[in-house]
């Protein structure tokens, strides 16, 4: 895989070390295995899903956990079930950790595990304070400074 080497751009730039700490974690994704599989999409405007697909895994074999700005969901099942010969294992039942950045104010509203799809659903929560307002302007006559004054 071709590297990128964007040095020259963080010596002219300040405050931007999480963008260098996302095109790290972005690299090193791409370089992980691809398992489980999962889709990310875009339901609305403000509304996204990840679906994993987690055949054999129970809901207590699963943990969601989200810290800053990264969600982490992790598979680990249980060994408890009765031992039987295993000819040909197609259904891959091996632990994993996948990891997600998500965006500012992106909060996962929950998830669901059905039919060995594991559905996490995020949504874009923008404070007011960030939001666009509108500013009233005053007609009439313009205020006086003092060196207008008397």
């Amino acid at each position: 895989m071709t590297g990128f080497d964007f040095a020259p751009l963080f010596r002219t730039a300040i405050g931007f070390d999480r963008l260098a700490q996302l095109m790290d974690s972005a690299q090193a994704g791409a370089e992980a295995s691809s398992y489980p599989p999962y889709n990310i999409e875009k339901l609305a405007e403000d509304q996204y899903r990840i679906t994993m697909a987690v055949a054999g895994f129970a809901q207590e074999d699963l943990e969601i956990t989200i810290k800053e700005n990264a969600l982490s969901v992790a598979g680990r099942v249980a060994k408890d079930g009765p031992q039987t010969e295993i000819l040909y294992r197609g259904i891959a039942g091996r632990p994993f950790e996948r990891r997600f950045v998500l965006a500012d104010h992106l909060v996962v509203e929950g998830a669901e595990l059905k039919n060995g799809l594991l559905h996490i659903n995020l949504k874009r929560v923008v404070p007011e304070s960030l939001k666009p307002r509108q500013v009233p302007i005053q007609v009439g006559e313009a205020p006086r400074t003092l060196a207008h004054a008397a």
